[in-house]
């Protein structure tokens, strides 16, 4: 009996679901009465709508009801079906109602978040200062940036509290998805695009910088010719000699700088 009990559960995992989740059952969607396999399924479609106030997102705790994917009932959200009794999550967040069937996954809620999130719970630690799950690696380890994850990617655009993407948190404190920070990488591109500041070691970039001004002479109406520069990854200021391949800034001997207008004396 236990044996059978245990199948019916298990019934059809891993056989249901769309590109986002592996689930046994599909919402129904309260905002606009449709149903759904998924809340970005959702919002996937309701973005796409021509009527621009026609589009709208979910909520995903309003969801109320769910419909089994092996039997066709629709009922209140809970992990077994009322009617053929098999789980219709391997994963079930109440608050959330959220299912899942992968959970090699590792979900757990972060009653901090207000969200379910993935890769174990013990990996994890709830920065408050930053408003959300980081890596236990990055405990005592990182700059808090109030709400930092709060906003969307500045590449993509896409908001990164609840993405489904993998989150990269830069030396500055911001964070991006991890892959547009790393196609950033590619394009040469080592500065964060909310501050400015440098996300990675520069040493020796700056050291091949100042070889290349060494060996490059400037004319002689630019020679001795100074500007106030501002660091990027220091905030101080500088004034220098002008060169067409960089300024150097004055107090941490980065490159990463910007030319700006003279300090305004006192009379």
């Amino acid at each position: 009996m236990e044996g059978s009990v245990s199948e019916r559960l298990d019934f059809g995992k891993m056989e249901h679901g769309c590109k986002h989740y592996r689930r046994r059952c599909r919402i129904r969607a309260p905002c606009c009465n449709e149903i759904y396999s998924c809340r970005h399924c959702h919002n996937e479609a309701t973005s796409m709508l021509k009527n621009h106030s026609d589009r709208h997102e979910l909520v995903r705790q309003d969801v109320k009801q769910v419909v089994c994917s092996v039997c066709d009932t629709e009922q209140p959200a809970a992990q077994v079906c009322t009617n053929c009794g098999v789980k219709m999550g391997e994963y079930f967040c109440d608050i959330c109602v959220f299912f899942d069937d992968d959970a090699e996954k590792q979900q757990f809620h972060c009653d901090d978040c207000g969200i379910c999130r993935v890769g174990g719970r013990e990996n994890f630690f709830h920065c408050k200062k930053c408003g959300s799950c980081y890596s236990v690696g990055l405990r005592d380890n990182h700059i808090c940036v109030e709400n930092s994850m709060r906003h969307h990617c500045p590449i993509c655009y896409e908001y990164l509290f609840d993405s489904l993407k993998d989150t990269a948190v830069m030396k500055c404190g911001h964070t991006m998805h991890s892959e547009c920070y790393h196609e950033m990488i590619k394009r040469d591109n080592y500065c964060c695009p909310i501050c400015s500041k440098s996300i990675a070691d520069m040493s020796m970039m700056w050291k091949r910088t100042d070889e290349e001004i060494e060996a490059t002479v400037m004319p002689e109406v630019y020679r001795y010719r100074k500007v106030w520069i501002l660091c990027n990854d220091c905030n101080n200021t500088t004034e220098v000699y002008f060169h067409i391949l960089g300024q150097k800034c004055g107090h941490c001997r980065s490159y990463n700088t910007r030319a700006i207008s003279p300090p305004i004396c006192p009379q």
